[in-house]
């Protein structure tokens, strides 16, 4: 036992302990001769990659990882294309209930957020750390980028692996808005100034749930209470300045605020087709990537407000039953390898930014970063850099009931 004199001492270490721990497993590797056997036993399983698939660009990506899996390690990928993740997550939930605990349908999911939340919470992942022990997770820095061990406040605790990132981004047509408004209070007074310029998807479309969330976090006098769980909160305090600003906004939005576009794609087009001065989208290369295949004019450029925009990190993670969970691990760490996590970045091929730690990187890895061609309205790392935190997921059913109880049967 300690000596009496020492525990106020060891306790006061405890936190300091706490998190050196954890920033040990976030940096160590698998052992390498741990992986390889993991590699050896994945030869010759198929995965079964449940990820959205409404982006040809992103499934051609997935494509061509596949490639390289069946080439280098004997992986067969097949990528199960999700309209809405929730699909898988209610599979996977389904499979459990029916006490199917080996064999499942789905090896690895695309997820963050609220899915993730779910999956963590009814127990429907593989329950040890093993995204700590992949080796391309060493050239991961959680000080740089703490949301690779936090998905929308909900610790990851190694049960999912970071893949990519992505943050609000918002779009304006230079031709109907020469500055473009870098705040919440700005833009309502030039959607004031500009009636039937201005719209967002409706929810419970993501993006359109996110600008809310973008929305209330600018406004909100303490944004510190949607790190916590809803129901500890004053719902109604925390989110008044929301209902306010939309109620300003409300009349002068496209078509009255009769009608909201489905999604960011439909958004785009209303920009594209000059029906909307504005859009916004989650990829940073979104709009450049509208402008090189002719939907967006070249009078388009990206923007954030100048108080940061919503940001956050997608993960891949596997379920409690997964089938090759083997090859589902070798899978997830190609994925984060610096090869992998380049061509993604690559705004012709995807224009997804990495989550790796520059720095952690070898020196030619580094350089082909730096290399990397942006288009024309992507915004630079620098200019990314101002972000806002995901609220925590139990926010995203509130603020839809409320937008729903408000808005949507005007």
């Amino acid at each position: 036992m300690l000596p009496a004199i020492l525990r106020p001492f060891i306790v006061s270490l405890a936190p300091l302990l706490i998190a050196l721990c954890l920033t040990a497993i976030s940096s160590a590797p698998l052992r390498a001769e741990s992986f390889a056997e993991v590699t050896r036993l994945a030869r010759g399983q198929t995965v079964y990659f449940n990820a959205w698939g409404g982006s040809p660009s992103i499934n051609a990506y997935i494509g061509w990882a596949g490639e390289q899996l069946k080439q280098r390690y004997g992986i067969t990928l097949v990528h199960v294309k999700l309209t809405d993740t929730s699909e898988a997550v209610s599979r996977i939930l389904a499979e459990k209930v029916a006490g199917k605990s080996s064999g499942g349908s789905v090896d690895l999911i695309w997820v963050n957020g609220e899915n993730f939340a779910s999956l963590k919470r009814d127990g429907l992942l593989r329950a040890d750390d093993w995204a700590f022990g992949l080796p391309s997770f060493a050239y991961t820095d959680s000080k740089t980028l703490p949301a690779i061990l936090s998905d929308f406040a909900v610790p990851t605790d190694g049960q999912e692996s970071p893949w990519g990132r992505a943050q609000l981004v918002f779009a304006y047509d230079s031709r109907y808005a020469e500055t473009p408004p870098r705040s919440a209070a700005a833009l309502a007074k030039w959607i004031g100034a500009n009636p039937g310029r201005f719209s967002y998807p409706q929810p419970p479309d993501f993006t359109g749930t996110s600008f809310l969330k973008q929305i209330a976090l600018e406004l909100a006098p303490d944004r510190s209470v949607f790190m916590m769980p809803a129901e500890t909160a004053d719902k109604d305090a925390a989110l008044g300045p929301l209902w306010q600003w939309l109620e300003t906004v409300h009349p002068d939005l496209w078509r009255g605020g009769t009608s909201y576009p489905a999604n960011y794609t439909d958004m785009v087009q209303l920009l594209g087709d000059g029906e909307l001065s504005f859009a916004m989208a989650f990829n940073p290369a979104e709009f450049s990537n509208g402008i090189a295949s002719g939907v967006l004019p070249e009078t388009v450029r990206s923007y954030i407000h100048q108080g940061g925009t919503l940001a956050n990190v997608h993960f891949v993670a596997i379920p409690f039953n997964a089938s090759a969970s083997e090859a589902a691990r070798v899978t997830a760490d190609f994925l984060l390898s610096p090869e992998a996590q380049l061509r993604k970045a690559r705004a012709d091929i995807w224009g997804d930014p990495t989550v790796l730690a520059m720095h952690r990187l070898p020196q030619d890895m580094q350089k082909a970063f730096t290399r990397v061609v942006r288009g024309p309205a992507t915004l630079s790392e620098a200019e990314l850099g101002r972000t806002l935190p995901e609220p925590h997921p139990s926010w995203v059913a509130v603020i839809e009931e409320g937008w729903n109880r408000r808005f949507l049967l005007r």
